[in-house]
This record gives C-alpha cells, sequence and structure tokens, in this order.
C-alpha cells in the first residue's frame, strides 16, 4: 500500500501575500518577507504545500478568472524570486461569495477544496497542517482533521467570524514553517 503524503495547506492573502481588500491588480501584490524560504523548506521535507482560498472578488465582479490567474503566476514568480526553491504544488479558489449567488462547498470553512487536494494528492489530512490568517482557516483546518495554524500577519485572526482556536500562533508563516519542521 501507497504511503499517504503530508501536506501544508495555506491561505494566500495575509499569508503568503500582503492583505490587501480584494487583491484583483498584480501590482498590488507584495510578498510577505520569508513565504518563499518558507515553502521551499517545507517542499525539500516532503510537505505538498497547497493554497486554499476564498477570492470573493470574482463573485462581485471585482475581477476575473482570467485576472486570478495572472496574480496566481506572479505570485509563484515572487514566490521563486525570493527563493528559486519554492515552488506551489497546487493553487484552489473558491470564487464564489454567498450573497453574490448559491452557496456552494468550496469555500472556506466549508472543505471542499480540501478534500480535492486530499484526492489528487493522496493526503494524510490527520499529519497535514493548515496555515492561515482568519478563523475560516482555523474552522476550515478543524473540519477537514489538519493541524491548525495561525499566523499575525493579515487578519492576525481577529476577524472574530468563527470561533475556531489555532492549535499555534505564530508571527508568520516562514515561523510556521520552523515549527512544523521539528514536529
Amino acid at each position: 500500500m501507497k504511503l499517504k503524503n503530508r501536506a501544508v495547506f495555506v491561505d494566500r492573502d495575509g499569508v503568503l501575500n500582503e492583505e490587501v481588500d480584494y487583491l484583483s491588480k498584480v501590482e498590488d501584490l507584495k510578498l510577505i518577507s520569508g513565504s518563499g524560504e518558507a515553502v521551499a523548506r517545507l517542499r525539500a521535507k516532503g510537505f505538498k504545500v497547497i493554497v486554499i482560498s476564498n477570492q470573493s472578488a470574482v463573485a462581485r465582479g471585482r475581477l476575473s478568472l482570467s485576472g486570478l490567474e495572472i496574480i496566481t503566476r506572479a505570485l509563484r514568480r515572487e514566490l521563486k524570486r525570493e527563493n528559486p526553491k519554492s515552488r506551489l504544488d497546487a493553487v484552489y479558489y473558491c470564487p464564489h461569495h454567498p450573497d453574490f449567488g448559491k452557496p456552494c462547498s468550496c469555500r472556506k470553512p466549508e472543505i471542499g477544496l480540501i478534500k480535492k487536494a486530499q484526492k489528487k494528492f493522496n493526503l494524510d489530512l490527520r499529519s497535514s497542517y493548515f496555515v492561515g490568517d482568519s478563523s475560516a482557516d482555523i474552522l476550515a483546518a478543524h473540519r477537514a482533521g489538519c493541524a491548525p495554524l495561525l499566523v499575525k500577519t493579515g487578519k492576525g485572526g481577529k476577524d472574530g467570524i468563527y470561533k475556531a482556536k489555532p492549535k499555534k500562533i505564530f508571527k508568520n508563516l516562514l515561523e510556521a514553517s520552523r515549527w512544523i519542521l521539528k514536529q
């Protein structure tokens, strides 16, 4: 029987790059220092690094799906610029919002995108982590069975939308990655 893989799921805005309300222009994309280094370190130790991100700017009409792809390519370039060994295994987005259409199973704190990644990459969610900056990220991690880790960048868990407690709190993704690699 093939061994299952471990993953570190990461939110995009406020974890990999600076939080911008409805990021819709590539020139507003600014990497949080250490993000590329964190991704490279995690991948070097065998973790799949997978972005799981709500992008309601699409549902709100502020960003097209092709614009979202342009920002994703720019994010990948910026991560590689910081550390040439930095590479994301996958990027999953929920372009929906319940106020602008029907509810869906992919918008965090729902775990539809995590389950999709689990199937594609043969992941053991119990030995995986989710690093986020919002209560939706932390609740999604709990629901999926991953270790929920909060970073103080971005919203820093102060959004207060859901009642969910992280396992641990870190300054940023780089600090969280160092802790994960010691486990």
